[in-house]
Order: structure tokens, then C-alpha cells, then sequence
């Protein structure tokens, strides 16, 4: 079944190119359809383009199909276009005629864009939980390692003290800036499409206002062209939004990768969170940072996809878009594991504390060495021309213990502050 049959078939491999991956994809999306569809046969009802016996039936019938969908039992068969086909079919097989009335005064296009629009919010009010429980556990563990220190680079080199507790709430900091972007995605999909129809609106006399409360949107796309154009932007925004994510967590799975080296040594997780290597016994391999690093340089590319995808589109629908559905919904699926996996995985961290013991590590304190001149009184240029000569001739005698108190230095985390700051951006 197709909602645009006339009475005539397609060709099969055109059906085959045409339709894609859409029934896999549609599995997914199926319950907002449901949700969207009991708006709209409401509003149909209330607006008495449909009698009120033939709107409650509606409405029964689709709530047995989201019940259908939400035990897994709903399916798509090759017969069927989409999940709307499917949807339709079987509202038309339990109620005969009434069940044809259900498509009044929409169209498929709306029916993507809304369905789309309400997974996209439920998608990233899931993520947005999801990065406060890692925020969270990042300041726990800066709070619990804040004394413990660690070397800090700049271009791989030695170059100054950090510690835990700066490595571990500097990416939860960074966590707020992404939210950032997450919000503002949410905010773009949190508008109302459905009432747009083919993207021209329609002659019958509908009650967008009402859809729009009914399904819990915070506003409605007002002009009907501007709701369809939405079509590929939204799913833009949110790939801006969950690209931060992987930036932040791709940097971080990095950082872990070096720090587990036996090289660095900085850190370490237990065997059942390691793998192994067939020929070589000793090895304890950082593989899930490594997949996460992978999958998240992945989903940084996918802005890019979707703005070539689109870019230069003519306004109106063009079926370009419809392959941005296989783009956006797998890396949703791919952020939120590895979310998952990385809150999963850091609990069980184990951090070495006795890192700067080691002499390698003692040009770390050349700069507070040099500092403490300066405080003594020694001119900024002059104390840093001797301590250039004394580590130059073997003379240079560190001192470690350093004392930093400013904002957001080792001695000052500012932990409450960082919590504070995500608590504001979580805010609607």
C-alpha cells in the first residue's frame, strides 16, 4: 500500500531504490507517528470535519497500534511504503471507510516532519540526561582526586603541574558548553509542523493551535513553506548539538588511550573493562575509548552530511530529504552509547598518585621555581634568563610545593561554580 497509489504499480526496482531503509527506519519512529495521528484525528473531530463517533473510534484503534509498537509487535511488510501506509492500512482494515479519513487535511510531508520532530525532542531530552549523569561523575572524581597530580602538556611536551582534579572537571565544564548547542537543537524542533501538509497549508478549515498543545510543542511553525523548509534543518541542529558531545568525549577517549600507556602510566581500569591480543599475553587494551574516539569522530561528519544533502535545495519538498532520516536517527543511537559507555567505564577508574614522584616530571615546576623570583622581587625577564641557565647547566632544584589559588586553577577548582553553570543551561 502506498498514500499515493492511483491505481497503478511502479516498477519493482524503483520501489526497492525509492523506499530505502525507510521500514527500518520508520520501526523507530512508528510511536510518533501514533502520537501525531490522535492529535490530528482530535482536531478533526473538534473541528467537525470528521463526526465525533468516527474521531473516538480513530483514536481507540490507534492506541492499540501504539500499544502494538511499544510491545515490539508492530511491523512493515514489503507491501507497505512506510510506517504512515501501514498505519493507515490497518486503521482502514478495523473501521472501514473511517479509517480512510484519517489523512484529511494532511499530507505526508507533515506527518514526517512532526513525526521526526517529536522523536528528535525525546532523543535529546534523553541525551541531555544522560551528559548531567556524566557531568555529575566527572565532578565527583575531580572532588575525590582534586589533590593528586599530573603532568600538563602543551605540544606533547612537558610544560606545567595539573591534576586530577583539573583533567577530570575540565571536561565537565566542557560538557556545559555542549548542552549549549543541545538546547538550542531542542528549541528548533520544538516546533509544531503539522497543519503544513504538502508544505502549502490546506483549504480545510484546521486548528493548528490545538495539535500544537495536544502534542506538547512549545509553539507552532506558523508559516506553512517555513514548516517544510524545517525539513533537514532540524535534524542539522541536532547533529551541531550531538557533534559538541563527540568532541568533548572524542578528546577525552583520547586522553584515556594515552594515559593507560605504559609509557604514561597515569591511569589504569580493571581486566573485564580491557581487551586482550591473540599473540601477546601481557596486553590490556583500551578498545571501548578507542571505538568511542571512532564513533565520535563519525558523528562530527554528520553536520557536514547533512548540509550537503540539502544545500541549494529549492524551497518546497524534494525527496533529497528523505535520506536524512538514515543519517540523523543512527547517530543518535551512536551518541547515547557512547555516553553510556563512558560514564559506565570511568566509574571504575583507578588514578596513579604518585605520578611526579619521578624525576622526569621535575622541569614540570620550572615556571612556579621561576615565579617565586619574580615575588621575591627579581624582574619577570631577569628570573627567567637564570632559570633558563640553571636547567641549560644541571642547576635547576624544582620547587613543588606549589600553591595556586585563583578561580579555576589546581588549588581552586570551582566545582560548585561548574555545577552551578550546567544547572542554568539545563534550564528550558
Amino acid at each position: 500500500m502506498k498514500l499515493w497509489d492511483k491505481g497503478f504499480s511502479t516498477d519493482k526496482k524503483i520501489d526497492q531504490f525509492t523506499v530505502g531503509n525507510d521500514r527500518e527506519l520508520d520501526l523507530v519512529l512508528a510511536k510518533y507517528d501514533v502520537i501525531a495521528s490522535k492529535a490530528h484525528a482530535k482536531m478533526l473531530g473538534k473541528m467537525g470535519l470528521i463526526s465525533k463517533d468516527e474521531s473516538d473510534a480513530l483514536l481507540k484503534e490507534l492506541e492499540t497500534i501504539g500499544k502494538s509498537i511499544a510491545k515490539g509487535k508492530f511491523t512493515i511488510e514489503d507491501d507497505f511504503e512506510d510506517m504512515h501506509s501501514k498505519i493507515e492500512f490497518l486503521l482502514t482494515k478495523r473501521l472501514g471507510d473511517t479509517g480512510k479519513k484519517i489523512h484529511t487535511a494532511r499530507s505526508r510531508n507533515d506527518q514526517v516532519l512532526v513525526a521526526m520532530q517529536l522523536y528528535l525532542k525525546d532523543e535529546l531530552t534523553e541525551i541531555k540526561a544522560q551528559v548531567k549523569t556524566l557531568f555529575d561523575l566527572l565532578l565527583k572524581l575531580a572532588k575525590q582526586h582534586q589533590k593528586v597530580l599530573l603532568p600538563g602538556y602543551t605540544h606533547l611536551q612537558l610544560a606545567m603541574p595539573s591534576s586530577f582534579g583539573l583533567w577530570f572537571s575540565a571536561y565537565a565544564e566542557s560538557l556545559v558548553d555542549d548542552l549549549y548547542f543541545v538546547q538550542a537543537a531542542y528549541k528548533v524542533a520544538d516546533q509544531n509542523p503539522l497543519g503544513s501538509a504538502a508544505g502549502y497549508g490546506s483549504s480545510f478549515p484546521i486548528d493548528r493551535s490545538f495539535t500544537t498543545k495536544e502534542m506538547g510543542f512549545e509553539t507552532l511553525k506558523y508559516n506553512v513553506v517555513a514548516a517544510q523548509m524545517g525539513r533537514g534543518k532540524v535534524e542539522k541542529a541536532t547533529a551541531f548539538g550531538i557533534s559538541s558531545i563527540a568532541a568533548t568525549l572524542s578528546k577525552l577517549a583520547m586522553d584515556i588511550t594515552l594515559y593507560m600507556s605504559q609509557n604514561f602510566d597515569f591511569i589504569s581500569f580493571p581486566n573485564e573493562l580491557t581487551t586482550g591480543s591473540s599473540i601477546m599475553p601481557h596486553k590490556k587494551n583500551p578498545d571501548v575509548f578507542e571505538l568511542i574516539r571512532a564513533k565520535c569522530n563519525k558523528i562530527q561528519a554528520v553536520p557536514n552530511q547533512l548540509t550537503l544533502i540539502t544545500n541549494n535545495l529549492p524551497s518546497g519538498y524534494h525527496r533529497d530529504l528523505q535520506l536524512v532520516k538514515e543519517i540523523i536517527v543512527p547517530a543518535l543511537q551512536d551518541i547515547k552509547a557512547c555516553l553510556e559507555m563512558m560514564t559506565f567505564s570511568l566509574k571504575e577508574i583507578k588514578v596513579n598518585k604518585d605520578i611526579l614522584d619521578d624525576p622526569k616530571y621535575d622541569y614540570l615546576f620550572s615556571v612556579d621555581t621561576l615565579n617565586e623570583m619574580v615575588k621575591s622581587g627579581m624582574p619577570f625577564r631577569d628570573a627567567y634568563k637564570t632559570m633558563g641557565q640553571a636547567i641549560e647547566n644541571g642547576n635547576f632544584k624544582p620547587k613543588k610545593d606549589i600553591k595556586h589559588t585563583h578561580k579555576g586553577s589546581l588549588g581552586n577548582l570551582c566545582l560548585d561554580e561548574i555545577k552551578a553553570k550546567m544547572q542554568k543551561a539545563l534550564k528550558p
